[in-house]
C-alpha cells in the first residue's frame, strides 16, 4: 500500500454487514455540539496527548460530556485522517464490531486493500483478517486516529483482546481513542507503565466554577458565584446535570431560585439517570442502588445489611468502574451522586413508603456495631427509633459530646426531633443534659430524675449491663453539672465518688475514646468548690483537667478549667498569671476552630479585672462586652454571674460610677451555699460606696464581717479602719494576715501603702517613703496602678521626692516626653503589657515608613491578611487604634 487516500471509501468496498444490512452511516458521523456547547481548552490541550500515544481513554458517566469533548477537539485539531465508530447494541460478535471498524476506516478515506478481506460472520473473525489489517495500517505515510465512542457496549473480552492485537502491532500506524463509561479489557498496565496511555476521567471532565458560570452564560443564565458554586456542588460539575439545569431554569420566571431549589426528581436530570443508569442495571442491582441511597456512604457489609444479601462487594466494584455515579471514597467505601441519591430516594418512597425506616433502622445498627457512632445516631433518627438512638449515645459513654462544642449543636438538633413517647433512662437522661446545657434547672433535673427512677427500677435493658452502667455514669456526670450550675459543693463531691465506683463498671475502651466525660465531671466539681471558696481543691481538680492530653474532644474543658484557674489567681492578687492563664483558656479552643465555649466569658471577665487593676479601663470595658457577646446560652453558673458582677463594679468604681457599681453587686446570685469570696467582693463594692461618700465608720463595720475571710477583704478593712481615724486597729488587721494565704502583688502591693499611709499619718516621713518604695517596686512588675489612684491624696506628695519620681516615671506618671511633643496619659498610653512578636516588628517598622498594608505584605513576602493580623495585635498590645498612634507609641518605648 503506497498511502492512504482521503477522498472516501472506494466504490468496492462492501455496503452490507455480515446480516447483509446496509451499514448504518449515523455510526460513522462525528456528533456536532449544540449551540450551547462550551468548548473546555484544559480538556483538549489534554487530548492533544492522544497523538502521541498509541492509546487513549476517555472513562466518565453518563452525561460527563465525553464524546462532544472528543468530537471537539477532533474538529478544532483536525487529525487526518480520523476514523469514527460508534457501537451500537450489547452483545455484538467480534465479525459485526470489525465489519463497523473496517467501514469506518474507510468512510474516514483509508483506502484498504482486497487482501484485507471483510468478516462475513457476525459472530467471528478470522485471525488473518486481523493480522492484514494492522501490517497494512503500519504500512501508512501518517496515523491514522481510530475513536470508538461508547465503547462501554462493547461486552465480548474476545474483541478487546483482537483489538489489543491490531493496536500492538499496528505500531505507530494507529492511534486509538476509546470514550467509554467503563475500563476498558486491554492491558491498560502495560501502556501506563510505558508511558503510551493518555487518559481522561470522570474527576477531570467535571466543570468547575468557572466553567459552569460561563456554560450557565451561554443558556442566557447569569449567577452570582455563590449560586454557581452551590449548583456545581450539588452536581459535582456534572455536565448534562448542568445543562439540563439550565435549560429548565432557562423557563423559571427566577432562574436562582429554581437553581437552588429545585426537585431533582421531578425534572428531566432524573428521566436522564433513570434511563441511562438505574434502567440499564439487573434487577438486583437496582434493588441495591434504591436501598443505599438513604445512605450518606456505604460499604459492602452495610450495603449487604440493607439488602439482606451477601454481592454486594463485587456490585458495587462493578458499578465504580462502570462509572454508573457510585463512587469510591477509599479504604472499600462508597458514595452516590448527590443528583442520582435524591432520584433513587424519591423513587424508593413511591415504590415502597414504609421501606425506607427499616432501612435507617438496619443502617444504625450496621453502624454502631461497627464503631461509627455518628453515623448510627443520625440513622436511628431518621429510623424515628428513640430508643435505640438515646441508648446508643448513652451507652457509647458520649452524652459529654452534648456539652464539648464538638458536635453539642448537631446532637441538640438531632434529639429536639425525639419523640415525647421514647421513655427510657436513656432518652431521659438525653432530655435533661439538653435542658441542662439550655440552663433550664427545673426541667433538667426533673427529667434526670426520672432517669434515676427508670435505672432502679430496672428499665434499661436488663441484658445489657454496661449500658446500665454508662447511664449510671451519665447520671453522675449530669448531677456534678446540677451541682456546679446551684453552687453546691455537696453534690458535685456526692457525684464525684459515685463516677469513681462506676468507672470500674464501664468497659476501658469507652473511656478512652470519651475522655471529655471524665474532663468534665472534674471541671464541675472544681467549680462548686471554687464558688465554695475552697481554692486549694478546686485548683487541683481543675489542674487535672488543664493538664489533660491535648485532643480537641477535651478543648473546652480544658478552656473551662484554665479561665476558672485564672479566676482563682486573680482573686488571690496574682493579676500577672491569672492574665496569663486567662490567655491560655482564649488559645485553647481557637487553635482548634471550635465554637464558643461552654460557659463563655470567665476568661475575659479575668481580663476584666486585671485590666481595672492597671487602670485600663477601656480595655477593661471592651473585655467585658466581649464576654456579653460570648455569653449566649451559656451555663449560667454563680461563679460565672459573680465574677461578671464583680468585674463589672470593679470597672464604675475605678470610673468613679458608684451608683452603677453598687447596682452590678445588688443582683442575688442563685446558690445552695454562700461563696465566702463572692460575699467578700460585694462587702468590698459596698465599702468602697461609703467610703466615697465620706463614710468610713460604716465601710469599716460591714468589713470586720467580712476581714476574716480573705487577705484583700482585710487589707480593705484597715484602709477603711485607717480612714476612720483607727491607724492601730488598722495595723492589727494587717498583721493578722496569715503567710499561709500568699496573696499576690494586687493584696501585698494595697497592704504596704496602707501602712505606708499610717506611717506618714504618724509623722515617720522616711518610712513612707520607703514602704511606697517597695509597693512601686512590686507593682512595676505587674503594673497595678489602681492601688496607687485608690491610695488618696496623702500619696502625691510623698511620690514627688526625687528617688520615688523616678521609680513611678513611665509606668505609674508621665514619662519624658515623645519625640513629637504630644502629651501623654497614664490610662491612653499605658506600657506594653505582652511583648511584641519580631514579626510585629517588622511590620510596625514597615509602617513607619508610610508603607501601604499591601506594601508591606509584598515586602514581607505574605497576604495582606496576614499583615492585618500582626497589626490588629500589634494594637491591642500597644493600646492604640490608628497606625500614627502605633508607630508614635512604638518610638517611646524605643521600639523603633
Amino acid at each position: 500500500m503506497a498511502g492512504f487516500e482521503e477522498n472516501g471509501p472506494s466504490p468496492e468496498a462492501p455496503q452490507a454487514d455480515p446480516h447483509g444490512d446496509p451499514f448504518l452511516r449515523t455510526r460513522f458521523a462525528v456528533p456536532a455540539p449544540p449551540v450551547t456547547f462550551l468548548p473546555r481548552e484544559r480538556l483538549v490541550t489534554h487530548l492533544d496527548q492522544a497523538l502521541r500515544t498509541p492509546l487513549t481513554m476517555v472513562n466518565g458517566s453518563a452525561g460527563a460530556g465525553k464524546t462532544l469533548l472528543v468530537a471537539d477537539w477532533a474538529a478544532r485539531r483536525n487529525p487526518r485522517p480520523l476514523a469514527w465508530l460508534t457501537t451500537d447494541t450489547e452483545g455484538q460478535g467480534p465479525g459485526m464490531f470489525w465489519a463497523y471498524l473496517l467501514r469506518a476506516l474507510e468512510v474516514a478515506g483509508v483506502p484498504l486493500s482486497a487482501g484485507v478481506g471483510r468478516p462475513a460472520d457476525a459472530g467471528r473473525a478470522a485471525p488473518g483478517l486481523l493480522s492484514r489489517l494492522a501490517v497494512e495500517l503500519s504500512a501508512g505515510e501518517r496515523p491514522v486516529t481510530v475513536v470508538v465512542d461508547e465503547y462501554d457496549r462493547v461486552t465480548d473480552p474476545e474483541i478487546a483482546e483482537q483489538l489489543a492485537f491490531v493496536l500492538h502491532h499496528a505500531g505507530p500506524g494507529m492511534r486509538l481513542i476509546l470514550v467509554t463509561r467503563t475500563e476498558p479489557l486491554l492491558p491498560l498496565h502495560r501502556y501506563r507503565a510505558a508511558g503510551e496511555l493518555t487518559e481522561i476521567r470522570d474527576a477531570e471532565l467535571a466543570f468547575t466554577p468557572e466553567e459552569a458560570a460561563r456554560l450557565l452564560d451561554l443558556h442566557g443564565l447569569s449567577l452570582p458565584v455563590d449560586a454557581v458554586r452551590g449548583l456545581v456542588d450539588r452536581t459535582r460539575g456534572w455536565a448534562a446535570g448542568l445543562r439540563l439545569c439550565a435549560l429548565a431554569a432557562g423557563e423559571s420566571p427566577d432562574p436562582q431560585a429554581y437553581l437552588k431549589e429545585f426537585e431533582a426528581d421531578r425534572t428531566a436530570v432524573a428521566d436522564f439517570l433513570l434511563a441511562e443508569v438505574l434502567d440499564r442495571q439487573p434487577p438486583a442491582t437496582r434493588d441495591l442502588l434504591l436501598r443505599v441511597s438513604v445512605l450518606e456512604r456505604f460499604c459492602a457489609g452495610l450495603a449487604d445489611a440493607l439488602t439482606e444479601r451477601t454481592d454486594a462487594g463485587p456490585v458495587l466494584a462493578r458499578l465504580e468502574r462502570e462509572n454508573a455515579f457510585v463512587e469510591h471514597l477509599g479504604h472499600a467505601w462508597y458514595r452516590l451522586h448527590p443528583l442520582f441519591a435524591e432520584i433513587l430516594r424519591a423513587h424508593l418512597r413511591m415504590r415502597s413508603p414504609s421501606l425506607e425506616p427499616e432501612l435507617h433502622g438496619r443502617a444504625a445498627r450496621w453502624l454502631r456495631s461497627s464503631g461509627s457512632l455518628t453515623e448510627a445516631l443520625g440513622h436511628g433518627a431518621d429510623a424515628g427509633d428513640w430508643e435505640f438512638t438515646a441508648g446508643a449515645l448513652v451507652g457509647d459513654l458520649a452524652i459529654g459530646q452534648l456539652f464539648t462544642g464538638l458536635r453539642s449543636d448537631d446532637l441538640a438538633a438531632l434529639f429536639s426531633r425525639m419523640a415525647p413517647e421514647a421513655g427510657s433512662p436513656a432518652a431521659d437522661l438525653v432530655r435533661a443534659a439538653r435542658e441542662l446545657s439550655a440552663n433550664d434547672l427545673g426541667h433538667g433535673l426533673a427529667h434526670l430524675r426520672h432517669a434515676e427512677q427508670g435505672l432502679v427500677e430496672g428499665r434499661a435493658a436488663e441484658d445489657a449491663p454496661e449500658l446500665v452502667a454508662a447511664a449510671r455514669l451519665s447520671c453522675a456526670l449530669l448531677q456534678a453539672l446540677a451541682a456546679r450550675l446551684t453552687g453546691s459543693p455537696a453534690r458535685a463531691e456526692t457525684a464525684s465518688a459515685a463516677a469513681d465506683r462506676l468507672r470500674e463498671q464501664v468497659p476501658a475502651h469507652l473511656l478512652e475514646r470519651h475522655p471529655e466525660l471524665l474532663a468534665l465531671l472534674l471541671t464541675h466539681l472544681g467549680s462548686a468548690w471554687l464558688w465554695a471558696g475552697r481554692f486549694e481543691e478546686a485548683r487541683a481538680a481543675l489542674s487535672t483537667v488543664a493538664d489533660c492530653p491535648g485532643g480537641d474532644s477535651t478543648a473546652l474543658p480544658r478552656e473551662d478549667s484554665l479561665s476558672r484557674l485564672a479566676l482563682i489567681d486573680y482573686l488571690d492578687g496574682w493579676t500577672g498569671r491569672a492574665e496569663r492563664g486567662a490567655r491560655a483558656a482564649l488559645a485553647e479552643t481557637e487553635r482548634f476552630g471550635l465554637p464558643q465555649p461552654s460557659a463563655p466569658g470567665v476568661e475575659r471577665l479575668v481580663l476584666a479585672a486585671v485590666a481595672v487593676d492597671r487602670n485600663e479601663l477601656g480595655r477593661a470595658a471592651q473585655a467585658l462586652l466581649d464576654a456579653e457577646a460570648d455569653a449566649g446560652p451559656d451555663l449560667a453558673d454563680p461563679v460565672t454571674a459573680a465574677g461578671r458582677a464583680v468585674a463589672t463594679a470593679r470597672l464604675h468604681l475605678a470610673r468613679g460610677d458608684v451608683r452603677a457599681a453598687l447596682e452590678a453587686v445588688e443582683s442575688s446570685v442563685r446558690a445552695d451555699v454562700p461563696s465566702p469570696w463572692a460575699r467578700g467582693h460585694t462587702a468590698l463594692v459596698v465599702a468602697a460606696a461609703h467610703l466615697a461618700e465620706g463614710r468610713p465608720r460604716a465601710a469599716a463595720g460591714l468589713l470586720e464581717e467580712v476581714s476574716h475571710e480573705q487577705a484583700v477583704c482585710a487589707v480593705e478593712a484597715a484602709r477603711a479602719q485607717l480612714a476612720a481615724g483607727r491607724p492601730a486597729a488598722a495595723l492589727d488587721l494587717l498583721d493578722r494576715i496569715r503567710p499561709e494565704e500568699r496573696p499576690g502583688p494586687a493584696v501585698t502591693v494595697r497592704a504596704t501603702l496602707v501602712r505606708a499611709q499610717a506611717a506618714d499619718a504618724a509623722g515617720d516621713a522616711a518610712a513612707a517613703r520607703g514602704l511606697v518604695a517597695r509597693a512601686l517596686r512590686e507593682a512595676h512588675h505587674e503594673l497595678l496602678r489602681r492601688p496607687f489612684l485608690e491610695a488618696g491624696p496623702w500619696l502625691r506628695p510623698v511620690l514627688a521626692a526625687p528617688p520615688l519620681r523616678t521609680l513611678a516615671a513611665g509606668w505609674l506618671t508621665p514619662g519624658p516626653a515623645p519625640h513629637d511633643g504630644a502629651p501623654t496619659r497614664s490610662e491612653e498610653r499605658p506600657p506594653v503589657v505582652e511583648e511584641l512578636s519580631g514579626r510585629e516588628c517588622d511590620v510596625l517598622r514597615r509602617l513607619a515608613e508610610m508603607m501601604s498594608t499591601e506594601e508591606i505584605a509584598a515586602d514581607l513576602y505574605v497576604s495582606v491578611n496576614t499583615v492585618k493580623t500582626h497589626l490588629k495585635s500589634a494594637y491591642r498590645k500597644l493600646a492604640v487604634n490608628r497606625r500614627n498612634e502605633a508607630v508614635r507609641r512604638a518610638r517611646e518605648l524605643g521600639l523603633l
